[in-house]
């Protein structure tokens, strides 16, 4: 297997100077996102990764490559990412990635978006399954994502202000609220020319569901076909082993505080009807 080639960019003097000319480097900091099998940390595995380095000095350092999850990748994070189970065939696994990662990456901060969350602690499970440990402890993590959502609120009056180009003097009065936003309907149909004009259309554009999950509440998901726990200790685990391992806590989520479609899914599984997931053909 040929040697892993990590690839260094030159900019123009100007432009690099000017990267992040606000933000303060001691060290470097490195921007990277993961493409996986699935959201599981334990089960699933990393099939790309991209890194960019900015150093102190502006210099820039950028390493991307596919990786063989040593798995069959799921269609479903096939239709997210694109990359297929031919694309990594002949990709080194994780393991050969592993070392050349963590010196690419130590003593240095981290950014991305949402990596808090996902990609943070998905690349810890994966670096210390291969015998690399990352503390965060003496890491910065910067997300641009949170930012985001600190910054630019996605509220009404935001709204009012985007499409309608005013400002939303009374926010929380009912009347004045319905009013706003049938003035922001009225903006967004006349602006997304490609969105639907008819009920029927509009309502299925308003209530897409994240084909990944099997339940409006995200408390399962599809993992190969299957539906499995999406949280908590048995996280990954499927419906039908739940029923023959763990009823005791099926039935806690059917007492609990969950949604009635999830409810629903336990009280059918009781009885040995199991969630199938339907083909991109069905509607």
């Amino acid at each position: 297997m040929g040697r892993i080639e990590q690839q260094s960019f030159n900019f123009e003097e100007n432009e690099s100077r000017d990267i992040l000319r606000r933000l303060e480097l001691k060290r470097p900091l490195v921007f990277f996102d993961l493409e996986t099998t699935g959201l599981d940390f334990s089960r699933d595995r990393i099939v790309q990764f991209a890194f960019l380095r900015i150093n102190p000095d502006r210099s820039q350092d950028e390493w991307t490559a596919l990786v063989n999850p040593g798995m069959a990748i799921p269609a479903d994070a096939v239709q997210v990412h694109q990359i297929t189970d031919a694309m990594v065939a002949d990709k080194p696994l994780f393991k050969e990635y592993a070392p050349q990662i963590f010196n690419f990456i130590n003593h240095c901060d981290l950014c991305g978006f949402n990596i808090i969350n996902f990609d943070v602690p998905f690349l810890q499970v994966e670096m210390e399954r291969n015998g690399y440990s990352i503390s965060i402890q003496s890491i910065r993590i910067l997300d641009a994502q949170v930012i985001y959502h600190k910054n630019e609120p996605r509220n009404l009056a935001a709204a009012f202000r985007f499409y309608c180009h005013g400002e939303h003097t009374q926010a929380h009065d009912a009347m004045a609220d319905v009013r706003a936003t049938l003035a922001v309907l009225n903006a967004q149909l006349e602006r997304y020319t490609d969105i639907p004009s008819e009920m029927d259309g509009l309502h299925a554009y308003c209530n897409q569901r994240d084909n990944r999950f099997v339940t409006v509440d995200r408390k399962f998901m599809w993992k190969n076909d299957e539906a499995v726990l999406s949280f908590g200790k048995h996280r990954g685990k499927s419906v039908q082993w739940l029923v023959e391992n763990e009823k005791d806590y099926l039935l806690w989520m059917k007492n609990g505080d969950f949604s009635d479609e999830t409810k629903k899914l336990i009280e059918q599984a009781f009885l040995g009807i199991f969630p199938q997931k339907k083909s991109e053909n069905e509607s």
